[in-house]
């Protein structure tokens, strides 16, 4: 499903990208839910968390389902399992919402739920 290729490579762009990269993907306003903040942010709020992240060595990622409730609404939820540069595990259940706009889909929701990094 061509959709699900194109939701996965913008979700992956997220986890690898810069500021500019969350300020073109990400709606004007986004709800995001990490265990280190929760709330609404304004994309250029969002971009700054992006300015000097601790990046990903490598990223897994393992699909647990899509749903589109409307045309042009999907919600993605998905296990991550990634490794960062300073070589610490990282593993969690990812949901992201997309909206379509017409330059393209735009996270409009983001939320991380930790899990143990030791699971198999």
């Amino acid at each position: 499903m061509p959709k699900r290729d194109e939701l996965l490579a913008l979700e992956r762009g997220f986890w690898t990208g810069d500021d500019e990269y969350f300020k073109e993907n990400s709606d004007s306003s986004v709800l995001v839910a990490f265990p280190q903040m929760s709330g609404v942010m304004g994309r250029k709020d969002l971009a700054e968390t992006a300015k000097n992240p601790n990046r990903w060595q490598s990223l897994e990622m393992e699909i647990k389902g899509i749903l589109e409730p409307q045309d042009g609404l999907v919600v993605l939820t998905y296990e991550a399992k990634a490794v960062r540069e300073s070589g610490e595990p990282y593993s969690a259940l990812i949901s992201t919402g997309y909206l379509k706009r017409g330059d393209g889909w735009k996270m409009i929701f983001h939320s991380q739920t930790p899990l143990d990094a030791g699971k198999d």
